[in-house]
């Protein structure tokens, strides 16, 4: 049975979370065959359907929320609109807005989009709305935290993001849990942007770094408005392999695990995304282990690129030449990035090919032989392929490899990569 089978097989299953009985097993045969027939021919299969058991009321959320301006006044505005209710009581959320406009660089309406979702330890940044504002975008930067402008809790804030908040509420009603409240916050700040004169609602893109990528997984699956989305880091199956896996998931009783990943898990909501999904992650990040991003990535159908890196550091960076290029071949119609095809290892090589409208400098295998569990402390070893025009090939990853992939840096010293394939080790 092929690699590529049987993981479809196991992030199939692990979607739907379904017994293997005679009738999924002709639909899980099915499945696979347009899967990979659509991958063959470079199609995009059809997104998977949103679970049954749905915590957002998405119709209610797509509204436009109320709000008020905090302040109009400098480049960077600050507004407050309605959350959902906690612990029953109204919440507000606090968020900052830029645009080229709010910077006086005048313009026309109808400028583009971008939803910026920060992750754990984080806050609203003003400072990453206005970058993007520089960058001809209308940005919007929510607090996930309960809090305001200098990490003040708001006297109608949401849920704080501590693990407590995160994971310890599990068996509390749903609006006393910080992922139910993150997301909703995440689709009504969608709601406002849109609602925006000056914003053009066909061209908004969502990003969100660590957490925030975590959350950008599920939201790219409840709201299809999006244009784009561009995870970093964050990635589904937590309680499979993550940072928490021990720690949180080890307090946790099984039924007590089972309902965090049914409602919280980005496995069950990132198969649905409609829209192009661009990932960028880490080779050893501590957080969010290649196997369950490898994992995650395999169940989005729609169209879908990587920037997988050596050693990418973790932290709330804004700048990575990969995220304003990634975003700008959809939302500007800018120069696509180089897309690398699954790779093929026969006879002891290694090879693929690469779809690119730029130069590309160099291609690399990358391997380690080191265990998901230890991500963050595993060696990688860099191998240089040979580039022929469209086609890439050399020497085959060893076969004690655990994890590996290949990528290709352009002139624009862009780095995209083919996904990360697994091995059934490891």
């Amino acid at each position: 049975m092929s690699n590529l089978f049987i993981r479809r097989k196991y992030s199939f299953l692990a979607c739907i979370g379904a017994p293997l009985n005679h009738c999924h097993v002709i639909r899980l045969f099915l499945f696979l065959l347009l899967s990979v027939l659509g991958q063959t021919l470079g199609l995009a299969a059809e997104s998977l359907p949103l679970p049954k058991e749905m915590p957002w009321d998405l119709a209610a959320l797509k509204k436009v929320p109320a709000f008020e301006w905090v302040r109009q006044k400098g480049g960077v505005h600050s507004v407050l609109y309605a959350g959902e209710k906690y612990r029953g009581k109204p919440t507000r959320v606090f968020a900052y807005y830029a645009s080229p406009r709010t910077l006086g660089k005048g313009g026309d309406d109808n400028v583009p989009g971008i939803v910026l979702v920060h992750g754990g330890g984080g806050a609203a940044f003003a400072n990453w709305a206005e970058l993007w504002a520089k960058r001809g975008y209308a940005a919007i930067a929510m607090d996930l935290a309960g809090c305001g402008e200098g990490l003040q809790r708001l006297p109608d804030g949401g849920p704080n993001q501590s693990h407590t908040e995160k994971f310890g509420t599990i068996d509390e009603p749903l609006e006393n849990q910080w992922s139910y409240h993150a997301v909703a916050n995440v689709v009504r700040g969608h709601s406002l942007l849109r609602s925006f004169k000056e914003v053009d609602a066909d061209r908004i893109a969502l990003t969100g770094i660590s957490w925030g990528g975590y959350l950008t997984c599920i939201v790219a699956g409840v709201d299809d408005r999006f244009t784009v989305a561009m995870p970093v880091y964050g990635c589904g199956f937590l309680r499979d392999n993550s940072a928490w896996k021990k720690v949180e998931f080890g307090k946790m009783t099984q039924p007590q695990s089972d309902k965090w990943h049914r409602l919280w898990d980005p496995s069950r909501y990132i198969g649905s995304a409609k829209m192009p999904v661009m990932f960028l992650n880490g080779t050893n990040d501590f957080a969010y282990p290649m196997d369950s991003y490898a994992k995650t990535c395999e169940l989005v159908q729609s169209e879908k690129n990587y920037s997988i890196q050596l050693r990418m550091k973790h932290g709330h960076i804004f700048d990575f030449p990969e995220f304003f290029l990634f975003v700008d071949q959809y939302i500007r119609k800018g120069t696509p990035m180089p897309l690398v095809a699954r790779p093929i290892i026969k006879e002891g090589r290694v090879s693929s090919t690469v779809k690119s409208s730029t130069k590309i400098l160099s291609a690399n295998l990358h391997y380690t032989s080191g265990l998901h569990e230890q991500n963050g402390k595993r060696s990688w070893t860099t191998v240089p392929l040979i580039v022929d025009g469209q086609q890439i090939h050399g020497a085959a990853p060893p076969q004690d490899a655990t994890v590996w992939y290949i990528d290709v840096s352009d002139e624009r010293k862009a780095v995209t990569s083919s996904e990360v394939m697994l091995t059934q080790d490891g």
